[in-house]
This record gives structure tokens, C-alpha cells and sequence, in this order.
């Protein structure tokens, strides 16, 4: 009687599992065929070849990108070379993308840049903020843009045990954000285990230097 109990509770789980599995692969549209389409009026630019992981555009046409992003389980195609900022003027004939130096004082080794946003202060200064993971931990990094040398002045490493998996931010001051949690987990084993039970535990989080706040429970 005890065997057949156990295998029935094996019988279930391993059902519940081979669900999950099924259900986990219908989310990610693992048999769905992708058509290759041929756009006539796009061209390679140099310098992003492995692409870009998001981008942010100024009133004025200048556009920034994070590139060189690493994740545990992903495919990389510099796995050797940090991540960095791109940037283009979108007003050029032929724009070409421009890595910008980061000041003296910054992890550039570590620097592992996912979502980006920009904030414009009334006197014109351009604050951009990025989420960074080093060594897949969580970050976000407030730079200054020095537009006359083309380089980013680290202002700020924002840390907090709200901010557990950062997938992008959007600023809204020149230290004030809103940031989305894509895991409850900052462990990479669990956020595996979430994905794969489908556990919608996600969050969009406040942050200024004064509050830090949940203002939405993703369901």
C-alpha cells in the first residue's frame, strides 16, 4: 500500500513537472519558426555587431546604448570584453556608433550594463542612469554625460535590498527613478526555479534619495 502511494505522489509530480515544462516552452515560443525579412533601407553599424540591449534618445537626437550585457545561462559573443556605452547622433547622413570613456574611479572591468534611462535638469545637464550587474549582482549607476569630451562622470552606485534583479530603470529627477524587479530572486538557481514555476513575482520600485518604496505588485 506505502509503494503504491509513493508511486502515485512520483507519478504526480513528474506530471506537475512535465506541465510546467510545457508551459514554460509554449511562454517562450520555443517551436515557433522565425522568417528571416530583408529591410531595404537598414545597414550594419559598425561597433554594435553583437547588439544593443536598450537605448535612450535625447530631444536632440543623440542616442545612447548598453551594450556587451552577460547573463548566467546566455550566450555571449564577447564574453572577455566588459560592457560598455554607445553612443550615436541620429542626425548624421551616416551615423556611427562611439563608445564613451567612463571616468577614472569606475569598476569599467565589472561593468555590465542592462536598462537605461536619461533625465535632463533644468540647467541642461544630462544625467544618464544605468542598471549595471557586477558579478550578476544589481546596481543602478547615475552618470553625468560631458557632451564636449564625449565621456560619462560616475556621480553615484545605488544599492538596496529592494532593487534584488533590476531589468531597467526610468529617471524622473537627477537621483529619482523608478525601476522594474523582472525576479523576486537575485540568486541565479532561484530566478530559474521562478521562471520555470511561472511565479509572477515581479515589481516596479521608487527610488529617491530620501524614499524607497514597492509602488506596484506585477501579477
Amino acid at each position: 500500500m506505502g509503494r503504491l502511494v509513493g508511486l502515485s505522489l512520483l507519478g504526480i509530480a513528474l506530471g506537475l513537472l512535465g506541465e510546467r515544462l510545457l508551459a514554460l516552452r509554449n511562454r517562450l515560443k520555443a517551436s515557433t519558426e522565425i522568417e528571416s525579412v530583408d529591410l531595404p533601407n537598414c545597414y550594419l553599424i559598425k561597433g554594435i555587431e553583437t547588439g544593443a540591449e536598450d537605448i535612450d534618445i535625447l530631444p536632440n537626437g543623440l542616442a545612447f546604448f548598453s551594450v556587451g550585457l552577460k547573463c548566467p545561462g546566455l550566450h555571449s559573443f564577447a564574453p572577455d570584453k566588459p560592457g560598455g556605452i554607445l553612443m550615436m547622433d541620429l542626425n548624421d547622413e551616416n551615423p556611427r556608433a562611439l563608445e564613451l570613456r567612463i571616468s577614472r574611479g569606475f569598476n569599467l572591468a565589472s561593468f555590465n550594463p542592462h536598462g537605461i534611462s536619461t533625465f535632463i535638469d533644468s540647467d541642461d545637464t544630462v544625467y544618464l542612469f544605468v542598471v549595471n550587474h557586477p558579478e550578476f549582482k544589481n546596481t543602478v549607476e547615475i552618470f553625468k554625460f560631458q557632451e564636449e569630451d564625449n565621456s560619462l562622470l560616475h556621480l553615484k552606485t545605488i544599492k538596496h535590498e529592494l532593487l534584488p534583479s533590476v531589468n531597467d530603470v526610468i529617471a524622473v529627477g537627477p537621483a529619482h527613478f523608478y525601476a522594474t524587479n523582472d525576479h523576486y530572486f537575485s540568486d541565479p538557481f532561484l530566478k530559474y526555479l521562478e521562471t520555470y514555476l511561472n511565479l509572477h513575482w515581479t515589481n516596479v520600485v521608487y527610488y529617491s534619495p530620501n524614499e524607497v518604496k514597492v509602488v506596484h505588485l506585477c501579477c
